[in-house]
């Protein structure tokens, strides 16, 4: 059932996304351009709030659960395990307050209305997997960005999405190299939980009746820790609360 009625409701819901990108491409373009980092910053905290309700065409609905009290005025390191490319418009929605930027691959900089353009301006890191040295050189820029503006990062340890919801092993090269130039910067686990089942048929037919979550969780003080330690405790909170 879930599946026959994304065949018919997939299309709605598809288009609604990429119409959304196609159309806020260019007001991000002005916003960037005649209004500057704020104005630029509001009109991606006002598209990514439409991007999540498509959800609600193919009846997934989006449960965002945070009932931490995290500092202001204070770089964050938000790490999450990752399901899906639905995972990114919450956290940028709901943790607008914190400036959330990604480490994205610096193929996603060309190509994509919106995602595109906010990736190439935006202020996050844009690395290329196949050249170490490239990409330990943009992390570094970007944690100074971060200690200089109290931006926060939002990073997927993991590498690559899960296709059945399972936790892969994290890495914490990433979140070192945050670390060393930004030191206190606090952790802050994010388990991201059944958004995978929204695309378990692919890209066509969106599985629907799918309710997903966002849950933060309670944050980690860096305190000298070595970073393998922090990631790996970050990674055992996350599996426990998703089961």
């Amino acid at each position: 059932m879930k599946k026959f009625l994304g065949y018919i409701l997939s299309p709605i819901a598809i288009s609604a996304f990429f119409l959304l990108l196609c159309i806020f491409h260019p007001i991000q373009w002005m916003c960037y351009n005649w209004g500057g980092y704020k104005a630029h910053k509001r009109s991606v905290d006002i598209l990514n709030f439409f991007l999540l309700h498509t959800a609600y065409l193919i009846f997934d609905p989006v449960t965002f659960i945070n009932k931490q009290s995290l500092p202001a005025g204070r770089p964050v390191i938000f790490i999450a395990n990752h399901q899906s490319l639905f995972d990114i418009p919450p956290l940028i929605y709901y943790l607008r307050k914190y400036h959330v930027k990604f480490i994205s691959k610096v193929e996603l900089t060309k190509g994509v209305p919106s995602i595109s353009y906010n990736l190439r301006v935006g202020g996050g890191a844009n690395i290329d997997r196949k050249d170490p040295r490239q990409s330990i050189t943009e992390l570094v820029k970007f944690a100074g960005r971060m200690k200089d503006n109290n931006w926060s990062a939002a990073i997927f340890p993991e590498g690559t999405r899960s296709k059945d919801g399972s936790v892969k092993p994290f890495q914490s090269a990433g979140v070192a190299t945050l670390l060393k130039k930004c030191p206190n910067a606090l952790l802050v686990p994010v388990a991201i939980k059944d958004s995978w089942k929204m695309s378990r048929y692919g890209f066509y037919p969106l599985n629907t009746l799918t309710p997903m979550s966002w849950t933060v969780l309670e944050p980690l003080e860096p305190n000298g820790r070595p970073a393998d330690e922090l990631v790996q405790e970050v990674e055992d909170r996350i599996r426990a609360s998703i089961g």
